[in-house]
């Protein structure tokens, strides 16, 4: 994706704005400004967690308008996005990225399905890509929001949005979607709509868990754990993974058998699961070997992305690299125990019943929307310096509050045992 941004999407955006400039089209947008919208694309391609964290912003697109909601995401988010369940299966284009010729065909495909859908008003959540502004022009929806640089650091991307937002590294990227939609129903825009930050209030949608959900969760969990396990133990998930294209995120391996180690001596009635994706069963399947106890049960690749909400809803607690099962919490009221260090809790912390912890040092965060989320640190002491004792004790307090039954917590008593 970056180099087809480098090389194509770049001088795209410079060509595609000179015609658009010369042509005139500037002056055309304001006729569509006051106009009702009635369905509007979001474009989210390539973070999962994100999709939570633009939920309070297409929902309240959805409720000040009552438009229908279609988003265009990368084939393998498709799933990351049914988390929330606010976009319909049906109003989702997906694109493939197994080659830049399978994105090139896709990206052809969706210009035509756009016209088809008859969209008349565009989102682009996107804060790093050319390819994304340039679709969302050629789409020739005379409506566009999305992020511009205007005079501050990031990624050319011309001048191709009919409502062009300056990005704001003070607010969480919540409210920072949650600004995009001001400006769709804003008229004089540049460089931001003038609202109040405390009108930025992102409430992710907790989502019903049916009865249905929650009984293939606990087959499956009996499937996975071993004989003789007891039906009234707490489950503490570990997410010891992130994605590949930032291992800066990792928090150290031996740290989570450390954890979990200590996790395990301190309460009897505790069983601990290893969760990830598939691929992820190198790292939880080490992790596992080191502890090498049947109370901690590696189940990377045992449970669908779908099947994450009804998991967390029987769950005590999880700890977390900053990844997308982080933020697929919010739609529960699983606590979750963040682990930050390259990126900025300010910009990315979970939306749900979310304890972030941090070393704090100097050169924390370095990765960010300047420098399309890239870093040439090989050292991450930004994680590495969160100690074992520090997560236990965030641990703690949640595992010695009174035990609420699986499936029935109650948020505000979570919200409290977190010490959120």
């Amino acid at each position: 994706m970056r180099r087809l941004d480098r090389f194509c999407g770049m001088p795209a955006c410079l060509l595609l704005t000179a015609l658009r400039r010369v042509r005139g089209l500037v002056r055309g947008q304001d006729r569509h400004g006051r106009q009702a919208v009635r369905r509007v694309l979001f474009v989210q391609l390539a973070e999962s967690g994100s999709m939570v964290l633009a939920d309070p912003a297409m929902r309240d697109l959805a409720t000040r308008s009552g438009a229908q909601l279609y988003c265009l995401t990368f084939a393998h988010n498709r799933a990351s996005l049914a988390i929330t369940g606010t976009v319909p299966e049906a109003h989702v284009f997906t694109i493939r990225t197994g080659s830049a010729r399978e994105i090139l065909g896709d990206a052809g495909r969706f210009l035509r399905w756009v016209r088809r859908t008859r969209i008349d008003a565009i989102v682009d959540l996107e804060l790093f890509s050319c390819l994304t502004a340039v679709l969302c022009l050629l789409t020739g929806v005379a409506r566009r929001v999305g992020f511009h640089r205007f005079d501050g650091a990031g990624l050319y991307r011309g001048d191709l949005y009919s409502h062009p937002v300056a990005f704001n590294p003070q607010l969480h990227m919540a409210q920072n979607y949650l600004l995009l939609v001001e400006a769709l129903f804003g008229v004089a825009t540049p460089p931001a709509p003038r609202v109040p930050t405390a009108a930025l209030e992102p409430r992710v949608h907790r989502r019903a868990i049916s009865a249905v959900e929650l009984d293939a969760v606990r087959k499956r969990l009996a499937d996975c754990l071993p004989p003789g396990a007891e039906a009234n133990e707490r489950l503490v998930l570990v997410n010891a993974n992130a994605s590949a294209l930032l291992p800066q995120r990792r928090w150290p391996q031996e740290h989570f058998v450390a954890l979990v180690r200590s996790v395990l001596e301190h309460f009897a009635d505790v069983r601990v699961l290893l969760i990830g994706a598939a691929e992820d069963g190198a790292t939880t399947g080490a992790i596992a070997a080191q502890l090498a106890d049947s109370r901690c049960v590696d189940v990377a690749g045992r449970f669908a992305l779908g099947e994450l909400p009804a998991l967390f809803s029987l769950s005590a607690v999880m700890v977390s690299n900053d990844s997308g099962p982080a933020h697929f919490a919010a739609v529960t009221p699983l606590p979750v125990i963040v682990l930050f260090g390259p990126e900025t809790p300010v910009l990315f912390r979970p939306l749900g019943v979310a304890t972030v912890l941090s070393a704090g040092l100097a050169c924390s965060p370095c990765v960010n929307a300047g420098n399309q989320r890239r870093s040439r640190c090989a050292d991450n002491q930004c994680m590495q310096r969160i100690s074992v004792d520090e997560v236990f004790a965030a641990l703690c307090p949640v595992l010695e509050a009174p035990v609420v039954p699986s499936g029935l917590a109650c948020p505000n008593d979570l919200r409290e045992a977190a010490g959120v």
